[in-house]
């Protein structure tokens, strides 16, 4: 009877076998469905940030002659950039909790790619088609470029995902690939900092590699902290962690020092070289911390890591096309040019440094090059009468007069 009832009990286990199996594209189709999530977030808050910033430029040049500094703080205008400029910062926040690190970065393209539209819609000049079309054909084709860079990364990102629970990100900080990979970021770090302030190295690849760096740190540390918190309202509470606190302390700390450095960088670059320099080196470091802590691609075959690759390139591109077609302002500085004013002393007068020359290469107020200026705007050196202060019997020498010759 045994060996009757064994045939059985053996085909009574093969469906068991099979709907084991027939679990795993439920969970694929899930972790798409929080990618999709986490993106949809992230392009949300980006689009949101970029009509913040916009509208409180706006507000700015609107009251650009104010003599209120900060009259702005009285105009709707202002005050409604600041409610959506937090409303996208929460909504990228939350982005991290859903998708992995390395697909979240690179869609700050979508910032760069919205600010170019608007600045096309709601420009103030008029162009002719064919003008207009010369003037922003750069920007057109790196728009298209970033849009097909940020689909390739959305189809073809990290499928990685892992409950960002207290034990889970303490094992990571502790794991040997992450010290070895923050070791390496403090050395260069260390470097970077020492060229910058001790040997005055103000170069933008320098300056935008220290800001790059520290938001590697602050990207990893938003993912765990937002992560944390979404796990701790799904019912699993993660807030009485210490390494929730630490990760906390340390991504405001990291976003504070990387404000300051790209606050530097804006007073010595222009905003457009900031902006594609900035997204290549923050995008790559971010995504190489993110596959080193939370091992994005663990798992991943190579064509998806090619592609998703050739996406991060693509966005690249484009976002670079874009900044570089912005034209650089220039701001209008009045000044007099005091060298060109006729009875004015200049410097070559008996070795006396009052003014500079006209014909030298620079001029006051601008660094001008004065080198082409024609000779008949030469300042003429005109008599002086002196006046006599003593006795009228007293006769004191008179100036000297100087001849100048004009040639016309």
């Amino acid at each position: 009877m045994e060996g009757g009832n064994s045939p059985h009990v053996q085909l009574q286990q093969i469906p068991v076998a099979t709907a084991a199996v027939s679990v795993q594209p439920h969970a694929d189709s899930f972790s798409y469905k929080e990618n999709l999530i986490g993106a949809l977030l992230a392009i949300f808050g980006h689009l949101v940030i970029s009509i913040a910033l916009n509208l409180q430029k706006y507000s700015h040049i609107r009251l650009a002659g104010s003599k209120d500094p900060r009259a702005y703080f009285k105009t709707k205008t202002w005050w409604c950039g600041l409610f959506l400029l937090v409303l996208g910062e929460l909504g990228v926040f939350s982005s991290y909790a859903f998708a992995p690190l390395s697909l979240i970065v690179p869609l700050s393209a979508v910032s760069v790619i919205a600010s170019a539209i608007i600045g096309i819609i709601f420009i103030k000049e008029k162009w002719k088609p064919k003008e207009f079309l010369r003037r922003y054909v750069l920007s057109f084709v790196g728009c298209g470029l970033a849009i097909v860079g940020t689909y390739l990364l959305i189809t073809f990102g990290p499928n990685s995902h892992e409950k960002m629970t207290g034990e889970n990100i303490t094992r990571h900080l502790v794991s040997w690939p992450f010290l070895l990979y923050v070791l390496v970021e403090i050395i260069i770090f260390c470097l970077l900092l020492y060229f910058y302030k001790e040997k005055n190295a103000n170069y933008i690849v320098i300056i935008l590699l220290l800001v790059a760096l520290l938001g590697s740190m602050t990207v990893v540390t938003v993912k765990a902290v937002a992560g944390m918190i979404v796990v701790s309202i799904r019912g699993n509470l993660q807030l009485n962690y210490p390494i929730f606190y630490i990760m906390l302390v340390c991504m405001i700390a990291t976003a504070v020092f990387q404000a300051t450095f790209l606050a530097q960088a804006s007073q010595l670059y222009d905003s457009s070289q900031i902006a594609s320099i900035g997204y290549i080196l923050s995008t790559t470091v971010a995504i190489t911390a993110g596959a080193t802590f939370y091992l994005d691609f663990t798992g991943e075959d190579v064509l998806h890591i090619c592609m998703f690759a050739l996406g991060c390139l693509i966005a690249f591109l484009g976002v670079f096309l874009i900044t570089r077609n912005r034209k650089k302002s220039v701001p209008f500085e009045p000044y007099i040019s005091m060298d060109a004013m006729p009875g004015m002393q200049n410097m070559h007068d008996k070795g006396i440094a009052v003014q500079p020359d006209l014909k030298a290469s620079f001029s006051y107020g601008a660094l001008e090059n004065n080198d082409n200026t024609p000779e008949i705007y030469t300042p003429a050196t005109l008599p002086i009468v002196q006046e006599q202060h003593g006795s009228r019997g007293v006769s004191a020498p008179p100036y000297r007069v100087l001849e100048h010759s004009k040639k016309e």
